[in-house]
């Protein structure tokens, strides 16, 4: 923080000129949010092993890099080399079963999604309580929904671990989108 700058709001009120400056930025990326939501909305089962089979490729090439860093590091020293060594091999394993197996990746990954929307719907929450900046109503309904669309995933596992994900990914986007939208507009409102 800035200094001088005790709360959270007095470092918003000292930064909302550059704020206003990019409201437009701002509105632009909570409409595409929305966007994307909707589009993720029409289509969640493909949205959802879509959503696996990129990650199943990001842990892959993680694996590959930290390969190489095993490789380059090697005379730093046995712990060193064991610890890149194990992150490689738990990549490249990890990352080849999603890409071969998206089904069971997609039952799996639902619960992990599930662990994600429950905690970042209590983060949202708590942030937007204790933050309150401008449009921070948006941020608490954001946090809620969020929080009981991660309750909702425990339920409905595993049946639908086919099309939970997407679906999540694009009520989650909307909101979120909504929100980033509430903020651009209620940063445009400050005055100059």
């Amino acid at each position: 923080m800035a200094e001088g700058l005790n709360t959270p709001l007095e470092v918003f009120a000292a930064n909302s000129k550059e704020l206003r400056r990019g409201w437009g930025w701002l509105l632009f990326w909570g409409i595409l949010l929305i966007v994307l939501g909707i589009i993720a909305l029409g289509d969640a089962v493909l949205v959802t092993f879509v959503s696996i089979i990129i990650f199943g490729w990001v842990l892959l090439i993680a694996g590959i890099v930290e390969a190489v860093q095993a490789i380059r590091h090697r005379k730093a020293g046995p712990g060193h080399l064991l610890l890149h060594v194990l992150n490689a091999v738990l990549g490249i394993v990890v990352g080849v079963m999603l890409l071969r197996n998206s089904l069971a990746g997609a039952l799996v990954i639902t619960l992990l999604l599930a662990a994600y929307f429950t905690v970042a719907g209590i983060f949202r929450i708590v942030a937007a309580l204790t933050v309150r900046i401008p449009g921070w109503g948006w941020a608490l309904a954001s946090g809620i929904i969020t929080l009981i669309l991660g309750i909702l995933v425990w339920l409905g596992w595993p049946h639908s671990g086919l099309w939970i994900i997407g679906l999540f990914i694009g009520i989650d986007l909307i909101i979120a989108g909504w929100a980033q939208v509430a903020l651009a507009l209620a940063v445009r409102r400050i005055p100059t």
